[in-house]
């Protein structure tokens, strides 16, 4: 399915601009926003649609996972489980130009989706003022991967953000350039050793002092990193998984897409999208995969999905879950 082309307007960044961009995320649709690193290109982080977008507009060809921005530690502490190490760095950090990826929390509202189907969720609360008052008006958290396509330069203005999206999002919310003008850094306190998953917007050696130990790189550590900016480790089910299949066979599970085939279908069977809509079959395709899987199958037979538009990243996610291990 191609993408909507739709106007892009520029919103000031005033009460009403916010306002409109508010609505605009809890409705589902896509708004550039500041934020003191880069600018952002934001949706409602609870929404598997919403998100889908995101990746839509990128052109991103995988389903990494994506930072989710709340407006206070509070709010963030309803998402992820914080450890000492993640409470101390968000206490001296937040708001600010830093990413803690931590377990999430029983009720955490963050979609599959943006989790990349991880049972953990990459958390940042920012520093901009415009920002910090569309995360308040919105009412959930919020994720926002850079806003420029897929392989492209980060947006540091609203500028950069039209040259490479208008046309492809609901509005951008102009703010003027990024103070800090790269990415948040990323520290992982999954295990009680904090790692270092991407640098950007806070040295390395504020973090360690702030812990008081070195911080490990993800690589030196032999660990599958699990952020955005870097090769992600996904959700992979215990079945194994047949790729572009015409029908199930005897004993395996279905995964479909588009029309069913004519042959009789298990009772282990979910459709990622009747219709054929590669943005709903996004959107399911963590929590349909995890679905199926807990039922027990040995297999999961998979049927084609289009290699176009979001297609790619569907694909890229089901051959990773389909590669030996």
């Amino acid at each position: 399915m191609p993408l909507r082309e739709r106007e892009t307007p520029r919103l000031q960044a005033d009460a009403d601009g916010i306002a409109q961009a508010a609505a605009l995320l809890r409705g589902g649709g896509l708004v550039a926003i500041p934020t003191e690193t880069v600018y952002g290109l934001a949706a409602d982080a609870t929404s598997g649609e919403a998100v889908a977008g995101i990746y839509a507009a990128k052109e991103r060809p995988s389903f990494n996972p994506l930072i989710a921005h709340l407006p206070d530690l509070a709010a963030a502490r309803r998402q992820g489980v914080f450890d000492a190490h993640a409470l101390a760095l968000a206490r001296a950090f937040w708001p600010g130009p830093l990413t803690l990826v931590v377990p999430a929390g029983p009720d955490c509202t963050v979609c599959d989706l943006a989790r990349a189907g991880l049972p953990s969720v990459a958390l940042r609360v920012p520093a901009h003022p415009v920002a910090q008052a569309v995360l308040q008006a919105a009412g959930r958290p919020i994720a926002a991967p850079s806003a420029n396509r897929s392989g492209r330069i980060s947006a540091t203005s609203a500028a950069h953000v039209l040259a490479d999206l208008a046309g492809r999002i609901d509005a951008v919310l102009d703010a003027g350039p990024c103070e800090v003008g790269v990415e948040s850094t990323i520290v992982s306190c999954l295990d009680g050793a904090p790692r270092l998953l991407r640098p950007g917007g806070i040295p390395r050696a504020a973090i360690e002092a702030v812990i008081g130990r070195p911080l490990v790189l993800a690589g030196e550590a032999g660990m599958a990193p699990i952020s955005p900016g870097l090769l992600a480790s996904h959700y992979a089910p215990a079945a194994r998984v047949r790729l572009e299949a015409e029908a199930p066979r005897a004993g395996e599970a279905w995964l479909g897409f588009g029309p069913e085939p004519d042959a009789a279908l298990p009772e282990e069977s979910l459709n990622l999208s009747p219709a054929g809509d590669l943005r709903e079959a996004a959107s399911r395709l963590f929590g349909h995969l995890r679905r199926l899987d807990a039922m027990g199958p040995a297999i999961i037979a998979v049927a084609a999905i289009p290699q176009e538009g979001l297609g790619e990243a569907i694909n890229d996610r089901l051959a990773r879950a389909a590669a030996p291990r």
